[in-house]
């Protein structure tokens, strides 16, 4: 199910900072700065994109774990990029290495865990 997928298949995925993704839109800070769960989405599409043309007829990734520091701030208007690389593959699980950065700076970086799951299969789960 996962042997097109491969070490070092990577992807980037970009977004401009808007009101819409600050911590006061998304509820987890009071100050209009990229919010955190908004920089960790980044992260998980860029690490969905990655791996996306490889998975087989049917199916698709979902998150399990994301773990990241973020030690700089982003105001709005600011352009920002993640970066996600396939360092490990294990059957159905799939980790990444993740980092954010708005030019040359790092916003933060960490690791994330995906699955690869038959769609039809993971949607009858939910009744």
């Amino acid at each position: 199910m996962t042997e097109k997928i491969e070490i070092g298949l990577k992807h980037t995925s970009e977004l401009t900072v808007t009101d819409a993704v600050t911590a006061i839109a998304m509820g987890s800070g009071d100050m209009p700065v990229l919010a955190t769960p908004a920089m960790m989405a980044l992260m998980e599409n860029a690490a969905m994109l990655a791996i996306a043309e490889a998975l087989p007829r049917g199916c698709t990734s979902v998150g399990g774990r994301i773990e990241s520091s973020h030690i700089r701030p982003s105001k709005i208007g600011d352009k920002v990029f993640a970066i996600a690389e396939v360092t490990k593959v294990d059957g159905k699980k799939i980790e990444f290495k993740v980092a954010a950065y708005s030019g040359d700076t790092l916003l933060g970086e960490g690791s994330h865990l995906r699955f690869v799951v038959d769609k039809e299969s993971f949607m009858s789960k939910l009744g």
